[in-house]
């Protein structure tokens, strides 16, 4: 279990009946920002501490990792919908009978601030350029003290449920969108209707696409599975999130089995320009085993080309679930 603290002043009323986090994946100007960053090491089980008008006044425990989804609806801005894509989490939220104001407490907390990325000034006032932030085991302790009995029983039912977990992650927001995507595409009257079938068919890693990336690959990158009824075309820049000349695009895929299609589709693994297998710290190691992937001994899969380099930066830029910020903690 780890904690985190997320600032809702803006989207308390929206998120925490709405049962999420959602946060975009850079700053308007498009510069990384650590505190939407770290949505991406969210685990499921995860408790976290939301703080609006100046009070903690919500526990909620995460029921997913993250995932792509658009802005939600509710956040205003008509028009930005389905063009602005960022991070999402869903998370049960427990709303506080009794809020807390961390600032009447700094005596006890101040000293356990962490010194990179903290919710908080020593004197307890909020900084508005936090979002979402990780929280010490101490400082988080010594909250859930301040909180009461009401978090105690919380974060102790969460602790005991730990050994059978029931997460349901509902992944609403991607699942909104593909089929946006999907029906965008069956609508548009510029494609012939050969075209339309390549590009719906290669959402799902076959027809076309899977040809074109069968001329570049021979057998899963990881397995060596060489069967081709075994194995999926998976694309490096999500269907989701390629134009159609992109989701045709050979060099924009890898051949996988489904197991290794789902891990590398979600996130949870990826490959650095040379080759070399990147597993996401919050990738369920012992599951990753059975599947065939050995965390203690990551391989090599080989060279890329020029193309699917390019296609693998954008995946560990915009999929991969590991903040690069994290390892500074």
């Amino acid at each position: 279990m780890r904690y985190w603290w997320v600032n809702q002043n803006q989207t308390y009323r929206h998120e925490v009946p709405g049962g999420y986090l959602w946060s975009p994946k850079r700053k308007a100007n498009q510069a990384q920002n650590p505190f939407y960053d770290f949505m991406r090491e969210v685990m499921p089980g995860d408790i976290i501490f939301s703080f609006s008008s100046t009070n903690i006044r919500a526990i909620g425990i995460a029921a997913s990792h993250a995932y792509e989804a658009p802005k939600p609806l509710e956040f205003g801005q008509a028009g930005a919908y389905w063009d602005n894509i960022g991070w999402r989490i869903d998370v049960k939220f427990h709303e506080l009978r009794l809020p807390t104001r961390p600032a009447d407490h700094m005596a006890v907390l101040a000293p356990l601030l962490p010194r990179k990325y903290a919710p908080l000034q020593p004197n307890g006032a909020g900084l508005q350029s936090v979002y979402l932030t990780r929280l010490p085991e101490t400082f988080a302790v010594v909250l859930i003290d301040l909180l009461g009995a009401e978090a105690h029983s919380l974060v102790m039912g969460y602790s005991l449920a730990e050994e059978q977990p029931m997460y349901t992650a509902t992944g609403v927001g991607l699942v909104q969108w593909e089929e946006h995507e999907l029906s965008q595409v069956q609508a548009d009257a510029t494609l012939i209707e050969t075209e339309r079938e390549a590009i719906v068919l290669a959402r799902r890693g076959q027809g076309l696409f899977k040809q074109r990336v069968m001329a570049l690959e021979h057998a899963c990158r990881i397995t060596g599975v060489d069967r081709e009824e075994h194995l999926r075309a998976s694309h490096c820049k999500p269907w989701r999130d390629a134009n159609n000349e992109e989701r045709l695009d050979g060099e924009n895929g890898l051949l996988l089995t489904p197991s290794m299609d789902h891990l590398f589709d979600r996130g949870f693994i990826g490959f650095d320009g040379n080759g070399q297998t990147i597993v996401s710290p919050v990738a369920h190691q012992a599951s990753l085993v059975r599947m065939g992937l050995d965390p203690k001994r990551l391989p090599n899969v080989g060279s890329f080309s020029s193309g699917q380099r390019k296609y693998l930066e954008y995946h560990r830029e915009n999929v991969l679930l590991v903040s690069r910020f994290l390892d500074h903690l």
